[in-house]
């Protein structure tokens, strides 16, 4: 495997790179993560089964996509690749500084100036991609309700509903999302798409952002993203807002927008996901958007 890896890090930097030092990091699923060096080159190496390798590509063409696009620091992709049993990804080596850390207003800034761009005209991407390791479906679509309910939420739930778990009727609650969102008035803006604490961080004091699951949709997804889990310090959205206000019925979206990421972890994790699941989407239905 090592030697694949040294032989595409070799062609990619036209130098020939052998690696003298490894070192593995931790990581939250099934992808073994490395800190690999020849002493001078250092890159950082993602590496999962031999069928994962599409997921690691689009991991690539997204971080490009960030690249061209944001004022994020964005690590350089250098190459990926597969031998027999594993595929790879193999970016630079970014030793980002310790947290907590007290420069957030550049990371709400840099996010709302590349939501201010909107060059798509449309809704989606040119190719699928993930979200974590669940494939996303990116359909071009006009309508942002459309898409939103259906490439999103109807796709979920299918997923769930191969597994034997069903807690609604799925067009029953696609035509909800859709009649939630059809009066929203959205631009498309280039979205990270699973815009996360620990998707992000800090390089001498630059935003710097990884794990893309890039695509082009409302700008709400990506804040909302942020606040679920582990929300970001105040000083974030307050700079978010200065450069990029949200609508005052954003909070009325945020349940809406709330359910994909929730829905993804029922589909990867299962247990308490599950229950939280389906306690959102009732909640969704039966209470509505008040």
């Amino acid at each position: 495997m090592w030697k694949t890896v040294n032989e595409h890090i070799s062609q990619a930097i036209n130098f020939d790179f052998k690696h003298t030092y490894k070192r593995q990091l931790q990581s939250t699923n099934t992808d073994k993560l490395f800190h690999i060096t020849n002493g001078t080159h250092n890159f950082f190496v993602k590496i999962a089964l031999k069928s994962e390798l599409e997921r690691l590509e689009s991991e690539f063409i997204g971080l490009k996509l960030l690249a061209q696009n944001s004022n994020f620091k964005v690590p350089e992709c250098i190459t990926t690749g597969a031998n027999i049993e594993f595929s790879f990804i193999v970016l630079q080596w970014l030793v980002l500084d310790k947290q907590p850390h007290n420069t957030w207003e550049t990371m709400g800034s840099s996010l709302a100036k590349m939501h201010q761009k909107h060059d798509q005209a449309m809704f989606g991407f040119d190719v699928d991609n993930y979200i974590a390791t669940t494939i996303q479906p990116n359909r071009w679509h006009k309508k942002w309700d459309v898409f939103y309910a259906e490439e999103r939420i109807g796709w979920q739930l299918q997923l769930l509903a191969e597994k034997g778990i069903n807690f609604i009727e799925p067009e029953r609650l696609i035509n909800a999302v859709k009649e939630q969102l059809h009066s929203h008035q959205v631009e498309p803006s280039l979205l990270h798409g699973d815009f996360w604490r620990g998707n992000m961080g800090f390089l001498k004091a630059e935003p710097t952002v990884f794990n893309p699951a890039c695509y082009y949709g409302d700008r709400e997804v990506d804040i909302v993203m942020s606040e679920l889990f582990a929300p970001l310090p105040k000083d974030f959205y307050s700079a978010y807002n200065q450069h990029y206000p949200l609508s005052q019925n954003y909070e009325k979206r945020k349940l809406i927008y709330q359910l994909y990421p929730i829905l993804n972890h029922a589909n990867i994790f299962a247990g308490h996901y599950l229950t939280e699941a389906k306690q959102h989407i009732e909640k969704l239905v039966f209470e509505g958007i008040k």
